[in-house]
């Protein structure tokens, strides 16, 4: 039997729970995982602020986390058709929050959308550590 290859993306940027249970949840889907870390400058331009750990550091955290067999560098949003068939990923897993803006991939892999853990997010975290260190 062929081995299943799962793909996901984000910016894993002050890892927390809500990227470990997201990345569990998209393990648990397959054979592999391989992950597409966001460079510094598409998250620059997607949320307009630099993220607190560089792409380097940001790889290296999440190529350490033991349900991790790949990571890459996602250089763009429009690229994820090419990351898709350049990985041979046989599914595609997002957050919630990205429901139905993948579904045009669905005819090269399945297109999987995964809930957010709730009350759980990074810019949120960068706030609160921002506002208790002043």
């Amino acid at each position: 039997m062929a081995e299943t290859t799962v793909i996901t993306f984000g910016t894993f940027d002050v890892l927390h729970v809500g990227h470990v249970r997201v990345l569990n949840r998209a393990a648990e889907l397959g054979d592999r995982l391989v992950v597409g870390v966001s460079s510094d400058a598409l998250n620059l331009a997607k949320k307009g602020r630099n993220p607190v750990f560089s792409q380097q550091e940001r790889l290296e955290i999440v190529a350490n986390l033991k349900v991790v067999d790949t990571v890459f560098v996602e250089e763009s949003l429009e690229l994820k058709r090419e990351y898709v068939e350049q990985h041979a990923a046989d599914i595609l897993v997002m957050g919630d929050d990205w429901a139905g803006k993948f579904d045009f991939l669905n005819d090269i892999c399945k297109v999987v959308y995964l809930p957010r853990t709730p009350s759980i997010s990074t810019t949120a975290l960068i706030e609160h550590i921002a506002t208790t260190r002043s």
